[in-house]
């Protein structure tokens, strides 16, 4: 039995390197666009200054979601797990601790940006959803296009 789960830990460890490097290279064209429009979003890049402070230094959590297009929904997330073996969820997303004061979410050829303040008064009109590592909720694509501070599309369009 530990066998079995061991192989299972490590094949989600290669699932989360590829998603981890998907969502890393969004961060990429997200910083790339913004800059683009005259703001720098400077990241940090270790673990302790992501957990103590946040992802960047302009305050802004950027979340990869590449099948809002074929579900029609965005999904805001809210808590996660590191890994499905986990037993207890911590606050991520729009509830994370930190200095994140906007949210942007989308994909390579659009995203959208948010008022994080905004979203968590949105979730109590949208479908919540548990994964094995994540817990959010569903905004709708035309709520979304209502809601966010700006839609961009990006140059790979």
């Amino acid at each position: 039995m530990a066998l079995g789960n061991s192989i299972k830990v490590s094949e989600y460890d290669r699932y989360y390197e590829r998603m981890l490097e998907e969502g890393l290279e969004f961060q990429d064209e997200v910083s790339k666009q913004l800059w683009e429009m005259g703001i720098i979003l400077k990241s940090y890049l270790s673990r302790s200054y992501q957990y103590s402070i946040g992802e960047n230094m302009f305050g802004a959590e950027i979340k990869y979601d590449k099948k809002f297009r074929e579900t029609g929904n965005l999904y805001i997330e809210t808590a996660e797990k590191s890994n499905p073996y986990k037993s207890e969820y911590v606050k991520s997303g729009v509830y994370r601790n930190d200095n994140a004061w906007l949210y942007i979410i989308g994909d390579k050829e659009l995203f959208y940006i948010f008022s994080s303040k905004h979203l968590k008064m949105l979730e109590a009109n949208c479908k919540t959803v548990t994964t094995s590592t994540s817990q959010g909720f569903l905004l709708p694509i035309k709520d979304a296009k209502h809601h966010c501070i700006r839609e961009v599309a990006t140059q790979a369009c």
